[in-house]
């Protein structure tokens, strides 16, 4: 019956054709636009719109922090019950298994991301116009930031050159090995820093700076410290960048793309979403879920009570450094000079990450949750200045350099220079990675700082050496592979 219907349908479509085919006013009216992915890109403007869109996905990069954090000792997964999204918690504890919706998002979305600036390079010859060289700049600087993101979680990962990815190509294009995505993304950042603006065209897209920090990180991450000295070098000698002077008003609304900020992910509360599509939000997802469960008071707005800072991480700090109360909400004390009142969820600590917890006043439309507009602080001038005093110092380049600029951060955090640090060697490197810890805690990047110097196995809980280095390619993607890709040691 199925079939018969739509044999019907297909002889009157036909037959409509045929009897308006005969009529003048068919023959006069005008063409009905349309415009498929093969025809597009004619135009300045149909560049800039698929530029918009490949960072689009980077709003979504909300989760790579929240887990960023939770996998690593600084903070517990939270949350209202041991069943609250329950990939957060299997990450918390290192019982995550390929099944994780959490993590096939992230996967999802980075790809989404490598895709779209890969649908910009794969016509990036189609038209000519003035200043197309920053337009595909800042692609390839997108496909950078996105394969990096990648990399970091899941290890080798499929390659494609300057074309998109399509269905069936996960049965024949292989997982590259780790050393040649780094330098398909150290081939897109060098030729990012030679092609883009010193100053951005519109706040919150790649610079020139951005291309060198983020291109330092990966050399760090590589360990290769020569070059990753020199181009951190090339971010400080800019003088593009300073420390703010207050580290209490970097994370404020106020303190959005200042001078401390070399690459901010944009977010807005000026449009909702709702869970069925979580990427879909125009705010920081991560915020609400960061909020304190049931508030009132002061400040902040509630939420979830996700990504709660541990006793460990409070109690890590120095005495006198100003920035622990910045980093971490001491909720019973907060409360108590507060005249606040709060709940408490699952594995609730007392402490919450105050960088990132939602601010009163803000519009939040459609959820206040899901549309918080606090930006994602990505690269920090400090964070440079730190992965700099790392690539000299465990280069064996220049432990004064090192020291230098180690004592930058810690004279903002301390107020003045009696907590200098003069050490050299193997106990200085031990001072910086403390250091990035206390200056970054919230931020994203204490698990990966933790694998990639070899010290997550004795500072993280449950973590099992060669398997929790990387996590599980999603279940979906080894099934649908049919046989070509491997699953990651361990699971």
């Amino acid at each position: 019956m199925k079939n018969k219907i739509i044999k019907i349908a297909c002889a009157l479509v036909v037959f409509a054709t045929v009897s308006i085919s005969c009529s003048d006013e068919f023959v006069d009216r005008d063409p009905v636009y349309s415009i498929d992915s093969e025809n597009y890109f004619n135009s300045e403007a149909d560049y800039n719109q698929a530029l918009i869109a490949a960072y689009d996905l980077l709003q979504a990069s909300y989760v790579n922090v929240l887990l960023g954090e939770i996998a690593s000792d600084n903070t517990l997964s939270g949350g209202e019950s041991a069943n609250d999204v329950i990939g957060f918690q299997q990450v918390d504890e290192m019982t995550h298994t390929p099944v994780n919706s959490n993590l096939r998002d992230l996967w999802n979305w980075m790809f989404a991301g490598v895709n779209r600036a890969n649908y910009i390079l794969e016509f990036k010859d189609k038209t000519d116009f003035e200043g197309k060289e920053q337009i595909i700049a800042e692609a390839r600087f997108l496909r950078a930031y996105y394969q990096f993101e990648l990399v970091k979680w899941f290890g080798p990962i499929p390659l494609k050159g300057d074309e998109r990815f399509k269905l069936g190509d996960e049965k024949t294009i292989p997982r590259s090995p780790v050393s040649e995505v780094y330098a398909a993304m150290e081939a897109d950042l060098q030729y990012a820093v030679a092609n883009l603006a010193a100053v951005a065209p519109q706040t919150g897209r790649a610079t020139k700076g951005a291309a060198q920090a983020l291109l330092g990180k990966i050399y760090l991450y590589q360990n290769k410290f020569v070059d990753a000295a020199n181009a951190l070098q090339d971010v400080i000698d800019s003088n593009n960048y300073s420390l703010v002077s207050n580290y209490n008003t970097i994370f404020e609304n106020t303190g959005e793309n200042g001078t401390e900020s070399v690459f901010e992910v944009q977010y807005s509360d000026g449009e909702g979403a709702g869970f069925g599509c979580l990427q879909c939000s125009e705010g920081n997802v991560a915020v609400g879920f960061n909020g304190i469960r049931n508030y009132s008071g002061p400040l902040f707005d509630s939420g979830y009570s996700f990504n709660v800072p541990t006793q460990q991480a409070y109690d890590a700090y120095e005495v006198g450094d100003n920035r622990r109360d910045v980093a971490i909400l001491n909720i019973v004390t907060f409360a108590a000079a507060n005249n606040a009142s709060y709940g408490t969820g699952y594995k609730h600590t007392g402490f919450f990450n105050r960088k990132y917890l939602p601010r009163q006043g803000d519009l939040n439309i459609g959820d206040q949750n899901l549309t918080n507009p606090n930006n994602y602080r990505a690269i920090r001038y400090a964070d440079v200045l730190l992965m700099a005093a790392e690539a000299y110092n465990r280069g064996g380049i220049d432990d004064n350099a090192a020291k230098l600029y180690l004592n930058q951060v810690r004279r903002r955090a301390f107020g003045d220079n009696n907590h200098d640090i003069n050490a050299s060697g193997a106990a200085l490197t031990d001072f910086i990675l403390a250091e990035r810890r206390y200056e970054l805690m919230g931020e994203g990047h204490r698990f990966f700082d933790l694998v990639r110097t070899g010290k997550a196995a004795q500072a993280i809980s449950g973590f099992t050496v060669d398997k929790n280095e990387l996590f599980p390619i999603p279940i979906e993607e080894i099934q649908f592979s049919n046989g070509n890709w491997q699953q990651n040691p361990g699971y």
